[in-house]
């Protein structure tokens, strides 16, 4: 009987055997299914709306051929890898309508971004950008874009025809300043620009009219510029941790900011760890009332 055994064990560890388990092992998902025989649309996530892709934390510092030429692909996730370029081939996947490059080792983007007419979702956040290609303007359908947490610290002038951009976020890149191609986006409502280098904010700022979200906590801003007041849609301001001594009088207008906020998440005004001169810290303990009554009867007398 143990003899038996050995001789099973010893054919498992026989040479077939070695190779089938080093493919077990070794093998990704999609050479899994092309050494099968089967058509890598087998790998496609087909739902209710969209057609998807996903090849998220694979390790890969290349993309497989084979996606190219799964044109049907609208969503595509190809983030937390180990990626350095985005191939030109990205421009035949016309119909992606979400792509999703976060957490990748990006240093730029191709040229042929430009033909994903129909994108309208871009994460590149996480990356290793120092600039955003002139092409991606092109994308005229684009609503969603993340950049944060890249080295960017200028955006290219085309990028103001991205009129359909309602949210951005810009945060933890080396900005000095707010790009004035972001002022002409007139749909945005959400606007992160936190962790920068920004020193102000241009007056330019009230040409955002629909801004509901506006964050620009840890940067080196020195004022509250009274044009963020003209800005009666926000509803959640976070100037957090910056160089802000005094807020403006007309405070008041910025009617949606329903209280002063602590937690992060909350919608209201955030104003903490800034040097405000007295009397404003103890008014801002007190409540948005209290700091608004203040103010007020500060412009009037």
């Amino acid at each position: 009987m143990g003899a038996k055994h050995s001789n099973a064990g010893s054919k498992d560890k026989g040479p077939q055997g070695v190779v089938l388990l080093w493919r077990r092992q070794k093998l990704s998902p999609w050479d899994d299914a092309l050494l099968s025989g089967k058509d890598p649309r087998s790998l496609l996530k087909r739902g209710m709306s969209h057609i998807s892709f996903s090849l998220v934390t694979k390790g890969m510092t290349d993309i497989p051929d084979f996606l190219w030429g799964l044109s049907e692909v609208q969503k595509l996730n190809l983030s937390h890898n180990q990626l350095k370029v985005l191939p030109p081939e990205v421009g035949r996947l016309t119909r992606l309508v979400v792509l999703n490059l976060c957490g990748n080792h990006l240093k730029s983007l191709p040229r042929e971004i430009s033909l994903l007419k129909g994108l309208k979702v871009l994460f590149v956040n996480m990356n290793c950008l120092t600039e955003v290609p002139a092409e991606l303007s092109a994308c005229r359908n684009l609503e969603v874009l993340s950049l944060s947490h890249n080295s960017l610290c200028q955006l290219p002038a085309s990028f103001a025809d991205l009129s359909r951009v309602k949210k951005l976020n810009l945060s933890n890149n080396c900005f000095a300043h707010i790009p004035i191609c972001v002022f002409a986006l007139k749909e945005l409502d959400f606007l992160h620009v936190g962790s920068n280098r920004l020193e102000n904010i241009a007056e330019s700022i009230q040409c955002l009219s629909s801004l509901q979200i506006f964050i620009a906590e840890s940067n080196n801003i020195h004022s509250f510029p009274r044009s963020l007041c003209l800005l009666t849609s926000l509803e959640l301001l976070n100037l957090n941790n910056n160089d802000i001594q005094t807020l403006p009088d007309e405070l008041h207008l910025l009617c949606r900011l329903t209280r002063i906020a602590w937690n992060p998440m909350d919608k209201g005004l955030h104003i903490s760890h800034n040097p405000l001169s007295k009397p404003l810290p103890e008014l801002v303990e007190g409540g948005l009332e209290m700091l608004v009554s203040y103010l007020k009867d500060k412009k009037h007398n």
